[in-house]
């Protein structure tokens, strides 16, 4: 909902080379989850973890089949400095993400 504050979801993959979450599209996982509340906080099963962009788009293409209609690349929380370079955190998506790595093998 637009007035949420925070967000709850499970990313689809994380690369290592970047910090960055693959967050692809899907009914269970809207887009406006990555956009509109102003803290994220994104499930990480650690084997989902992997090393370079290419590994994690070749798993989304292995298990989708078909492209989503939107893949968001998520490197840490959103912030711009586009006016007057004035650093503005929350401009085009949530002020603070936190991310929860899960590894189901420990248990």
């Amino acid at each position: 909902e637009a007035n949420d504050a925070v967000s709850v979801q499970h990313a689809f993959a994380a690369i290592a080379e970047t910090g960055t979450l693959m967050l692809p599209s899907a009914p269970e996982r809207p887009t406006t989850l990555n956009l509109l509340p102003d803290t994220a906080i994104v499930v990480l099963r650690a084997e989902r973890l992997v090393g370079a962009y290419e590994e994690a788009w070749d798993l989304l293409r292995n298990e989708l089949g078909a492209m989503p209609r939107n893949v968001m690349l998520v490197t840490g929380p959103s912030r711009s400095a586009d006016i007057e370079q004035a650093l503005e955190l929350g401009a085009h998506g949530p002020r603070r993400l936190h991310i929860v790595l899960v590894d189901d093998a420990a248990a």
